[in-house]
């Protein structure tokens, strides 16, 4: 089976399950959001041979898709204009000459949360679904290089793996680990908080996270 197929085996499963306490895509909009991947994001970098993966916590929240239809977001996958997003294609264009569609981009929480943007999700099931969906597309895409948003996602999919929690941000950053071929990095979400948080005292941090990670993956 090729890894399109695989990856949609995935997506049939997340679209079947349902987890207590969160919703599935497919009751918001009459299933405007609903899409054949584990993720929306998925849309707009789908590259299934990508060298580099974008592992994110969760796409949205019930608050933000009970409201009217972001046609954006239900075509693309994604909000372009959000800081999150401009900040991570900023920084892959400018570390490793990337485009956002040359990537695999996917969530590791791939259901609905309950409250706003700024909710939160249970540790045991963010560590559920790293083990259920966000590490098997490791597995079937065999990038290079993964590169876990924020502390939470790169806790959670450590403990998917078995491995203790690394914190600090700090100090997590500092622990890359191997899966496969794969370099798995933790960085400071792209978020305006996750980035002034990193940004702190007025030094760049991020670039300088960004580079060290450059070199360690040593992509062509």
């Amino acid at each position: 089976m090729d890894k399109a197929a695989r990856l949609l085996d995935l997506a049939r499963k997340r679209q079947a399950s349902r987890w207590p306490g969160y919703k599935p895509l497919v009751e918001y909009r009459h299933g405007a959001y609903e899409c054949d991947f584990v993720s929306p994001f998925t849309k707009a970098a789908g590259n299934v041979d990508a060298a580099v993966m974008i592992l994110l916590q969760d796409w949205s929240s019930d608050d933000e898709l009970s409201g009217e239809l972001d046609s954006g977001a239900a075509e693309l996958g994604f909000t372009p204009t959000s800081p999150t997003n401009k900040n991570l294609i900023r920084l892959l264009e400018t570390h490793f000459g990337l485009q956002l569609r040359e990537t695999y981009a996917t969530n590791i929480f791939p259901f609905i949360k309950r409250g706003n943007l700024n909710a939160t999700i249970r540790t045991r099931d963010l560590e559920r679904a790293a083990l259920e969906f966000a590490i098997p597309q490791i597995d079937i895409v065999s990038p290079r290089l993964v590169v876990c948003l924020g502390l939470k996602t790169f806790n959670a999919l450590r403990r998917g793996l078995g491995m203790r929690v690394e914190e600090p941000i700090d100090r997590a950053i500092a622990a890359p680990f191997s899966r496969g071929r794969a370099r798995v990095w933790c960085q400071a979400h792209t978020g305006t908080m996750g980035q002034n948080n990193r940004h702190r005292l007025g030094i760049d941090r991020v670039s300088q996270d960004w580079l060290a990670m450059q070199s360690d993956a040593r992509l062509p």
